[in-house]
């Protein structure tokens, strides 16, 4: 049994969630959507109280909180402090909120993008800076009683299934989990065209870990060196079927949720969605 939730369809501003806010997101066939704080240590629980009753009222699940902040790895000192400093008021955001978890982004030493890539990134001493950076929000996490998603890329510091689990093992907090999202670690043609051996690897090596998922699909363009590119579920290469049958082996009753379409574009990625779910063998729980 698996869950279907959404990142978008909300405003930038969620003082601006209204029931209709709600309602459309119902329609279109969700029960669950991230909520984005683009200003984490400017949010205050009567805001954060506010959307949670509305969600409650409209039976919209805050699935995972998701937070706008410096990058845990930063070079610059001051500006990674204020990133932990971040993520540690989201912790006590995420419950007032109810959200199943939060986002926990690695961040990258390249200064232009948090996703984007940098030698310094694979260093081990970029690695142990991450680690003392999650500890820190880990222990907020476990004081508020919330629970932590981290999700890696090949581009970012996180770039393999087995550095993620070095990193859960090596904070050793009960509170740190994985974000499952396969798109983001094909990084060659060979897990391009094999995209069942690459998922079946993530939750061989992470699949205990496994709290919650990302959907959405990927293409090769037909341009000299490689280019990866994303595209709507269903005109993609990803094996989405493995993706789901694994997922709810690990993580049942867990949220994915479809990222990364405008929201004009997300209707149809739920339909192929949902039916490839259908396809499978999920039970899809509204």
């Amino acid at each position: 049994m698996v869950y279907l939730g959404v990142q978008g369809l909300m405003p930038r501003d969620l003082q601006n969630v209204t029931p209709l806010t709600m309602k459309r997101i119902r329609d279109l066939g969700f029960s669950g959507v991230a909520c984005r704080y683009f200003d984490p240590l400017g949010t205050i629980e009567k805001d954060v109280r506010k959307l949670s009753d509305i969600m409650a009222t409209a039976g919209i699940n805050p699935c995972q909180a998701v937070a706008q902040h410096y990058d845990l790895i930063a070079t610059d000192t001051p500006k990674r402090l204020l990133g932990i400093k971040a993520m540690q008021h989201m912790c006590l955001v995420t419950r007032w909120l109810g959200a199943g978890n939060l986002y926990l982004r690695p961040g990258s030493v390249n200064p232009n993008g948090s996703w984007y890539p940098h030698p310094d990134n694979f260093n081990t001493e970029t690695f142990d800076v991450l680690i003392e950076s999650v500890r820190q929000v880990c222990m907020a996490a476990e004081q508020e009683g919330i629970m932590l998603a981290v999700e890696g890329h090949c581009l970012s510091i996180l770039n393999t299934p087995e550095r993620i689990r070095d990193l859960i093992q090596g904070v050793g907090s009960k509170s740190l989990k994985f974000n499952a999202d396969p798109v983001n670690f094909v990084g060659s043609l060979g897990d391009a065209y094999d995209t069942t051996s690459m998922v079946n690897k993530l939750f061989d090596v992470l699949g205990e870990y496994t709290i919650c998922g990302h959907a959405k699909d990927f293409v090769i363009e037909e341009r000299l060196v490689l280019h990866i590119e994303e595209t709507v579920i269903g005109q993609g290469l990803l094996d989405q079927s493995t993706f789901l049958k694994r997922f709810e082996e690990h993580c049942p009753d867990g949220y994915i949720q479809i990222e990364h379409l405008p929201d004009d574009k997300i209707p149809q990625a739920r339909k192929a969605f949902y039916q490839d779910g259908l396809k499978a063998g999920i039970v899809w729980k509204e």
